[in-house]
């Protein structure tokens, strides 16, 4: 036995159940945690009430006790007793409910269930088909210590502890779907959990967001950027159960949607942080061992915080953000989109590629309709607040859609001098010397800033400046607000750009019908001159024909042999010729002479051969196409014909 105490509680158990075998009653006395009186309430029928202790006023349920049956055992003379024996004095009263705790295990759930000893096994199961969802009738209920039970078992008859744990088998119902538990963890990775942290030591409370893919880890480390309490020497409260491992990530870390309150503080020392968790075993203390990750206390090591933390910085960092002396505006703006990406994700807000005149031109210099507000974010990597505004306030989704859709985004980085100088130049040129002032008076903790700027017909003004000291909903807020006076204004303008477009068409329209108007009129004019030139044309290509024709005609007419007389030795043929507008041309010619002096005969007369043709009447036939060198009397035209004139086709 453990002790003297151990051994009177085992002697007080048997003299009050008359259990004589002491490895029954021990193993009686550990399922109650070695209480005495729920041992006996345990093992003692209790219809006939309840037992009263005299050491602590406390009620014990069972029958009235027999001092002859059961005689009190003799104390032991090395030790006082801190429980008395029972003694037969004990009051014996009405017996009172006994309430009983049930927690009852099903697959990755607890429900726990309390009810009165006088209930039956069917009510727990009635209870349990209500929460897991499950029917009675393919429900068994196992974990009992006196094995199988029916349904209408009534709990008192069991004579069970106060804290009991069950199981319940489904051996009909299938398994759950793997891809159901899988798609609800992928639910939960996209979803958003905002951490509100309280820091102990100076009661100030941060609201983070972090996706359901952050590692707790990365919770520390973004809560050491803010408090500068290193990884290794925050002490957490309020971390779930289950969150026992630094790389697990919150969706699978068990915290409440979508909010859960923690508290961080520093440790003074490891040892008295040993022994601060043995105290408050109960509670959930988280505290990282991922050496490492983290650095050890300054005070240990002989340097101050600020050292420590320049250091945790420096080594977080991969590379500088910006180049230093860069020439090229937009390949230093390449770079700090690059490091940005690699650093906090690819869900960021698009930066402008080029020079900040270049994004002047992009968000102010278009259309009224296409004007954007300009953002302007100024980064600084020895600001402590700079890792929690970059990932949780700029990269979030909200933040990163609303600028997308608003706003030309524009960056630089104000970590080294010559960066920070060359942007104040930028800045005074642009935004006077009162903004450039304000940016210049800036200290590092209060970086990174948020310029937005509104674009004006003669200058560019500066809505807002935001610091790196704010939260989502402020953020968002303090956006929608510029976006409210940006609407406004860009409804005036509009509305003016509309005025002046309109007048501009109508003034266009006008241009536009004037010189019309004039093409129009030059059109007919030159149509008309060249009219003009074509009938002039014409008429001198039908009066140099006219002329050609009439010297072809006086030519043959005056080539035609004469004409001869009626009365001639030589046989004279005459010949009739109608032409088409009805006069007859009549002439004698000698029969042998030849056509062809016919066909002059009639072209001298206006009617050349190549245009129109002789016909015959009886027979009808056409004699431009007989051989002109034949004779008239050959080709019988003899002693007279009447022929006639057809235009050719």
């Amino acid at each position: 036995y453990r002790d003297l105490r151990d051994v009177e509680i085992i002697l007080g158990s048997k003299a009050c159940t008359g259990i004589e075998n002491i490895d029954e009653a021990i193993t009686l006395l550990e399922q109650n945690n070695w209480d005495l009186v729920a041992a006996i309430n345990g093992v003692i029928p209790q219809e006939n009430g309840i037992l009263q202790s005299d050491y602590g006023g406390e009620t014990i349920p069972g029958p009235a006790f027999d001092p002859a049956s059961h005689p009190a055992p003799a104390p032991s003379p090395s030790s006082s007793s801190v429980f008395p024996p029972v003694m037969p004095s004990r009051q014996i009263v009405e017996r009172q409910p006994r309430m009983l705790d049930f927690r009852v295990e099903y697959r990755d759930r607890n429900v726990d269930v309390v009810l009165e000893d006088s209930c039956t096994v069917g009510e727990i199961k009635q209870i349990l088909e209500n929460e897991l969802q499950i029917p009675m009738s393919k429900m068994l209920l196992k974990g009992w210590k006196t094995g199988d039970v029916e349904d209408s078992t009534v709990l008192k008859s069991l004579h069970l502890p106060k804290n009991n744990s069950l199981y319940v088998l489904t051996p009909d119902l299938p398994p759950p779907s793997s891809s159901s538990h899988a798609g609800a963890l992928q639910e939960s990775l996209n979803q958003n959990f905002m951490l509100i942290i309280t820091h102990r030591e100076v009661q100030r409370e941060y609201n983070l967001n972090f996706s359901g893919s952050s590692t707790i880890q990365e919770v520390k480390r973004n809560v050491y950027d803010l408090t500068s309490i290193p990884v290794r020497h925050q002490l957490w409260e309020g971390w779930p159960t289950s969150a026992t491992d630094d790389s697990m990530c919150l969706a699978e870390s068990g915290l409440s949607y979508p909010c859960h309150r923690l508290t961080v503080g520093r440790r003074s020392s490891p040892t008295q942080t040993r022994e601060l968790s043995e105290e408050q075993s109960t509670d959930v203390h988280m505290v990282s061992d991922s050496d490492g990750d983290d650095f050890e206390d300054a005070s240990e090591f002989g340097v101050d915080d600020g050292e420590v933390f320049g250091m945790a910085s420096s080594a977080l960092r991969k590379s500088p953000m910006m180049p230093e002396n860069a020439e090229n505006e937009g390949d230093a703006l390449l770079q700090f989109t690059a490091e940005f990406s690699s650093r906090y994700g690819d869900c960021h807000p698009v930066f402008f590629i080029g020079s900040l005149e270049a994004a002047f031109q992009e968000a102010f210099y278009v259309k009224a309709r296409d004007r954007k507000l300009l953002a302007i974010y100024l980064h600084h990597d020895e600001s402590v607040l700079t890792n929690v505004f970059c990932s949780q306030m700029l990269c979030a989704e909200s933040i990163v859609s609303y600028l997308s859709q608003n706003f030309i985004t524009w960056a630089w980085d104000l970590t080294k001098d010559a960066n920070r100088a060359r942007f104040l130049t930028m800045c005074n040129r642009h935004f006077g010397s009162v903004v450039a002032q304000t940016i210049r008076t800036q200290k590092t903790d209060q970086f990174p800033l948020f310029l937005i700027i509104m674009g004006k017909r003669s200058s560019n003004e500066v809505l807002n400046v935001i610091q790196g000291n704010t939260t989502v909903d402020e953020l968002m807020m303090r956006l929608m607000a510029a976006m409210e006076i940006f609407t406004a204004q860009q409804q005036e303008d509009i509305k003016d750009e509309d005025e002046r477009e309109a007048r501009e068409n109508v003034k266009r329209e006008q241009d536009e019908a004037y010189r019309l108007s004039l093409e129009a009129d030059r059109a007919k004019r030159e149509a008309h001159e060249r009219e003009m030139a074509e009938q002039f044309r014409l008429e001198q290509i039908r009066k140099e024909q006219e002329e050609e024709r009439e010297a072809i005609r006086l030519s043959l007419e005056q080539a035609l042999p004469p004409e001869p007389k009626e009365e001639n030795a030589e046989p004279v043929s005459k010949l009739r010729i109608r032409t088409p507008s009805g006069e007859f041309l009549e002439r004698r010619f000698l029969a042998s002479s030849k056509l062809q002096i016919v066909f002059d005969f009639v072209a001298s007369k206006g009617f050349p051969w190549d245009e129109f043709k002789l016909l015959s009447t009886f027979p009808r036939r056409d004699v431009t196409q007989l051989d002109p060198n034949k004779s008239l009397l050959e080709v019988k035209l003899f002693p007279q014909e009447t022929l006639f004139l057809e235009a050719k086709e």
